[in-house]
């Protein structure tokens, strides 16, 4: 299934993505109330697993089962990363929502990218989407807004991520540039430079002010509105 989130060649420029619905091995979804509070509701076959962020469940079938697993390290302490997370294995319906109010997007993973996804961006992932954390580099960690550590998304399968505000996205060609505050980065696979916003790669401790983060394509940025 191609990502229903990619724009056409002649429409990659800023754009908000319309309600929508797909499917994936196991299930499919359907978000919608994206002009208000976004809602995802997932449906899943017999046996079939999905997973999400804790407390992002509003309601599912009786017929789910729940389990809630709990994956203690020293790593995951000192990275901030979740010790918990939510499987829920079909048949039957979740509806899912972000933790205050906000907008929900699935990326599509193919096996062939690796996704970064910012400070409290990840909501849920269909089986075969492996998510973990990683450390950025001390100067993004620093400057970038999203802390030392981010989530690094692989695999095959859907992730969905939500964010405090609209949702858009960036597709860029090879070499575009584009530059996005600090603040409002959710998710992206290409690489950046994290630079001042009058120019100028930031050297040497810096407030956080004024920070701003230049993508190179190709690739793809979703950003917070």
């Amino acid at each position: 299934m191609a990502q229903a989130s990619f724009l056409p060649q002649q429409q990659q420029s800023l754009s908000s993505l319309a309600d929508m619905t797909g499917q994936f091995n196991g299930g499919y979804y359907k978000i919608d109330h994206r002009d208000t509070n976004t809602l995802l509701s997932v449906t899943l076959s017999p046996q079939a697993s999905f997973f999400a962020q804790p407390g992002a469940m509003v309601a599912m079938s009786p017929e789910v089962q729940l389990k809630g697993k709990l994956k203690f390290s020293f790593k995951k302490m000192l990275t901030g990363g979740e010790m918990s997370q939510s499987t829920f294995t079909g048949p039957g319906e979740i509806l899912l929502a972000p933790p205050i109010w906000g907008d929900i997007v699935p990326i599509q993973l193919d096996g062939s990218l690796q996704w970064s996804v910012g400070k409290g961006g990840f909501l849920a992932m269909t089986e075969g989407v492996v998510k973990e954390t990683k450390s950025q580099g001390f100067g993004k960690g620093m400057f970038s807004g999203e802390g030392f550590f981010v989530n690094r998304i692989s695999g095959t399968g859907i992730l969905f991520v939500t964010s405090l505000g609209a949702i858009i996205q960036r597709q860029l060609r090879q070499g575009e540039q584009w530059i996005v505050d600090n603040g409002h980065l959710v998710a992206w696979n290409c690489p950046y430079t994290i630079e001042r916003s009058g120019g100028g790669i930031v050297s040497g401790m810096h407030a956080g002010e004024g920070l701003v983060c230049r993508f190179t394509g190709p690739g793809i940025v979703f950003i917070q509105v």
